[in-house]
């Protein structure tokens, strides 16, 4: 028997080469390669992730039923939009995030509220029974149909699966996991690689839905090879700050769904509860008659969410000034600051700039920029920026505000939520003036017209 074989894997893009390098030569992505050891497989023996319990035969799209892509709601409704409408079964999910965020919480909820007409089976491999009934109890899910499994020899697993023939089975986590037929430790990539693989094909062989629970590295990015995250069919980052309350599940990838629709929820004592009306929250506590203070209208899939932008500009004591940007994209707060100071001859070169999102939210958006100029004009005249004015749009490089799309429902949501005064792009105002009950809607046609805006309601 040959002797086990020494390699160095991309953990970016799972590329092998036979000694360590700093650079990845395939991908280019710096100290990404680990050490793994392989031991050579009996010839006779197949590959167990190549393994199935049935064989699959090619079918036309009139011969399938319409069964074979059925949904299951799991009773978190922040969950099943972002999920597409629900879990759908036959599929791979991925859930990651950091420790303590309340991965686990979530998932105990989901086997607590789910319909009772399914069958689940919760592997862990971090838990005992003990932790896991104190869970369940804290969090009301302890009377439950919910089948428990505290192992993680995926051989054992595997074979549990096979007697239980469950409809969803969540394994927490897949790094925990160790499967014989690898000669590594367990969240390897190695390890990972074929614990996944295998999991995967066992389930989606029997129409059986797996919930896959990742942990994150120190980068913020998914632990384990990159080739987890295109096996699954849908990947889940649990965000939020441990800090505070809240906590955000957004789809980075769902073939079964939109990509940009988020499930808010907050953290309590009994566990995660939905946050229907993400706006509300985002904009409590904020302070009135208080330059730097915006308010934005973005968009999140289907959902419009109001969200509050604040920014800070104070005189430089440093050589270089300072940025910071908290919530938004960093090279997009410079772009802005530049045009800023060209177009409208403010002076941010000599101070520090600092910018937040209220609440966590991260916003990519392009719509957010007329709230981040507005905010930034703001504060370095220090006037306040009326509490009854919201304002969205994209600014480009020579100063103009430009059409942005979904403007009804934007209006429509500021309008709810009580502001009296909606600042629009101008092109997106004349080609259809958007209903926005009984608010005045606010043309805009570049950054000349923040100052004007902020002298107007000094």
């Amino acid at each position: 028997m040959k002797s086990p074989k020494t390699v160095y894997v991309c953990t970016e893009c799972d590329r092998q080469t036979p000694r360590w390098m700093g650079q990845c030569p395939e991908c280019g992505a710096w100290n990404s390669l680990v050490e793994e050891t392989y031991k050579a497989m009996p010839k006779s023996s197949p590959t167990s992730a190549l393994k199935t319990v049935k064989k699959e035969h090619a079918l036309r799209f009139a011969d399938m039923n319409d069964g074979d892509c059925d949904r299951m709601k799991t009773g978190i409704g922040e969950l099943d939009r972002v999920l597409g409408g629900g879990l759908v079964l036959g599929s791979a999910v991925l859930l990651a995030g950091e420790p303590g965020i309340g991965k686990s919480t979530l998932l105990m909820q989901l086997c607590g509220k789910a319909d009772e007409n399914f069958k689940i089976l919760y592997v862990s491999g971090e838990e005992s029974k003990g932790q896991l009934r104190l869970r369940a109890k804290r969090l009301g899910c302890d009377e439950s149909s919910v089948l428990v499994l505290t192992e993680n020899d995926l051989e054992s697993v595997l074979d549990e699966y096979e007697k239980i023939a469950p409809d969803v089975m969540i394994v927490d986590s897949i790094q925990t996991m160790v499967s014989a037929s690898v000669d590594s430790s367990a969240g390897s990539i190695s390890q990972v690689r074929e614990c996944s693989s295998q999991i995967i094909s066992r389930a989606k062989a029997d129409g059986a839905a797996v919930i896959l629970v990742g942990h994150v590295n120190k980068e913020g990015g998914i632990a384990g090879p990159k080739v987890l995250e295109h096996t699954v069919d849908a990947v889940l980052s649990f965000e939020g700050d441990r800090s505070q309350s809240h906590r955000i599940v957004r789809a980075v990838k769902n073939r079964y769904g939109s990509t940009n629709e988020i499930g808010v929820f907050e953290m309590t004592d009994t566990g995660l509860e939905e946050v229907e009306n993400p706006s509300a929250m985002l904009l409590a506590g904020r302070p009135k008659g208080v330059s730097g203070s915006c308010a934005v209208c973005v968009m999140e899939g289907t959902r419009p969410i109001i969200a509050e932008i604040q920014a800070l500009v104070t005189p430089s004591v440093y050589p270089s000034p300072k940025r910071m940007a908290d919530g938004i994209d960093y090279n997009r707060m410079c772009l802005l600051l530049a045009v800023l100071e060209k177009r409208l001859g403010l002076k941010f070169s000599a101070c520090d700039v600092y910018l937040n999102v209220v609440g966590g939210l991260r916003i990519d958006e392009p719509a957010a920029d007329a709230a981040i100029a507005l905010a930034l004009c703001s504060t370095i005249k220090d006037i306040p920026v009326p509490s009854e004015l919201i304002i969205a749009g994209e600014i480009g490089l020579s100063g103009e505000v430009r059409a942005i799309s979904c403007a009804e429902q934007r209006a429509k949501e500021a309008a709810r939520i009580g502001f009296t005064k909606i600042a629009l792009p101008k092109r997106t105002v004349s080609k259809k003036p958007p209903e926005a009950d009984g608010a005045e809607i606010i043309p805009v046609s570049g950054v000349y017209d923040f100052l004007l805006m902020l002298k107007n309601y000094d």
